[in-house]
């Protein structure tokens, strides 16, 4: 049977999936995990490319050993972030986090140049200071030599697969999120960029979700034992991927991408560019099948990831079931501002929350388990207003919200969050971005004929658990 292979890039691990379709089901297997992580160097905090690059061989090469009649592969990583490459093909330097702060204030000294209003009814993209936009202007401001030198702009999902094939393009999902994409025509926007005055020559060929992007280098498929199979573009921003798993073909449905980051919205035919769109925070991202992503960008679960690293390294370590148990039976019921700055990379989590919670005079979380239940009662908060915000966007209000990705295991948070919405709430599937992955490179491949046929297979692969309201 012919076998699919993701690349699955998060915010603190990775991991080479393997996806192989049978009797209308896709079924899915782990075959390899590393860690990934920001390392600060002077003042910069980047990713460790190199590092990223030869573990995701590593997976590759136990896929070959495992024996695998592997068909091709797709990567898909975080948004917004890139590297550089000059004339020559050579990697200029690692690929800066967008947590790094070279981005601190450079949204208002890009928006004395240009017009809000009339950009975002161009890019459609909510204004992040994360956003690849903000990040070449800041390069940009500070005269800075790699920018001068690059040939070609590529976002992580673009990199890796430039070095596994030698192809240089990128991917629509994860070029979307650059805030320098025309909604519309879904290409660069040539005026944008000129006006930013940043290098035309940087960005590329713009590919689609189901596009064959090249083949593994020789010396690639030798070294990995795979040979020289396709390298698909897939929906490369992960949510792309992920919302395309959504296991449900109903009409007025919303989806929570749910992890280190919150994705809460709808998927759309045409961007929704209006100014109460813009003013609430929502963006228009690229999606598979033509589809937008008419989304909000939420602060997910790294508040809690972060409380929990802290509590480790001060030797206060528990076990997630045991915080979230702790936290069910918490009478707190504080509601902190999620996306506030002070959450944003904090050097101290849990001190963050007491000054906040100070500051707002709300009671202050003490225990651990009363830390949790502010954290995920102010997300099932800011869920309810997020829909509430989609709801007087859309053509018709949300029925049905589906909770997808490694946070719909939460079942607190899925429950609380129900009780919010006043409306079901389904999680799962865990694994959505691998399976959406891997079912666009088996259309990609010819193994599925149609997108209907692909979503049925979802359909059939997954079992979401319902949340109903209390």
């Amino acid at each position: 049977m012919s076998t699919y292979l993701a690349a699955d890039f998060g915010g603190g691990s990775g991991r080479i999936m393997a996806g192989t379709l049978t009797e209308g089901k896709l079924k899915l297997e782990e075959v390899y995990r590393f860690a990934n992580r920001q390392i600060k160097l002077g003042n910069c905090v980047y990713w460790d490319f190199l590092s990223l690059f030869e573990e995701m061989k590593n997976g590759l090469r136990v896929a070959a050993r495992k024996g695998y009649e592997v068909k091709s592969m797709a990567i898909d990583t975080w948004g917004v972030d890139f590297g550089l490459i000059d004339k020559d093909g050579k990697l200029l330097g690692n690929p800066v986090c967008y947590r790094d702060s070279r981005t601190d204030g450079i949204p208002e000294r890009v928006f004395k140049q240009i017009d809000q209003t009339v950009h975002y009814a161009e890019t459609g993209i909510q204004v992040m200071p994360i956003n690849t936009l903000f990040q070449l202007y800041s390069m940009k401001q500070n005269d800075d030599v790699q920018l001068r030198v690059a040939d070609k702009l590529l976002f992580m999902p673009d990199l890796f697969s430039y070095f596994l094939t030698g192809v240089a393009n990128n991917e629509y999902c994860i070029a979307s999120t650059s805030e320098l994409l025309d909604a519309r025509q879904r290409n660069w926007s040539d005026n944008l960029i000129s006006e930013l005055g940043l290098p035309r020559q940087l960005f590329g060929e713009i590919v689609f979700p189901g596009t064959v992007r090249g083949k593994l280098k020789q010396e690639i498929a030798d070294e990995t034992g795979l040979g020289c199979i396709n390298v698909v573009a897939v929906g490369s921003h992960d949510t792309a991927s992920a919302v395309f798993a959504v296991p449900s073909n109903e009409p007025n449905r919303a989806y929570l991408s749910s992890g280190t980051w919150s994705l809460l919205g709808a998927e759309v035919d045409q961007p929704i560019l209006t100014e109460e769109a813009r003013v609430a925070g929502f963006t228009n991202e690229g999606g598979i099948q033509g589809k937008i992503r008419f989304l909000q960008n939420i602060t997910g679960l790294w508040i809690l990831q972060r409380l929990m690293a802290e509590w480790k390294e001060q030797g206060k370590e528990i076990s997630y079931d045991c915080a979230i148990a702790e936290a069910t039976v918490s009478d707190i019921r504080s509601v902190i501002d999620v996306d506030d700055s002070a959450f944003c990379n904090p050097d101290h989590m849990e001190e963050s929350i007491i000054k906040y919670c100070h500051k707002h005079h709300l009671r202050t979380p003490v225990s651990q388990g009363e830390f949790v239940r502010c954290v995920i009662e102010s997300l099932a908060y800011r869920y309810k207003l997020g829909v509430e915000q989609m709801n007087r966007c859309l053509p018709a209000p949300v029925k049905q919200l589906h909770i997808i990705g490694g946070g719909c295991q939460n079942r607190l948070l899925n429950q609380l969050t129900a009780n919010a919405l006043g409306i079901p709430v389904y999680a799962g599937p865990v694994e959505a971005t691998a399976i959406g992955n891997i079912l666009v490179q088996a259309k990609a491949q010819g193994e599925v004929d149609s997108w209907e046929e692909l979503k049925e297979i979802i359909i059939n692969s997954v079992e979401p658990q319902v949340y109903y309201p209390e």
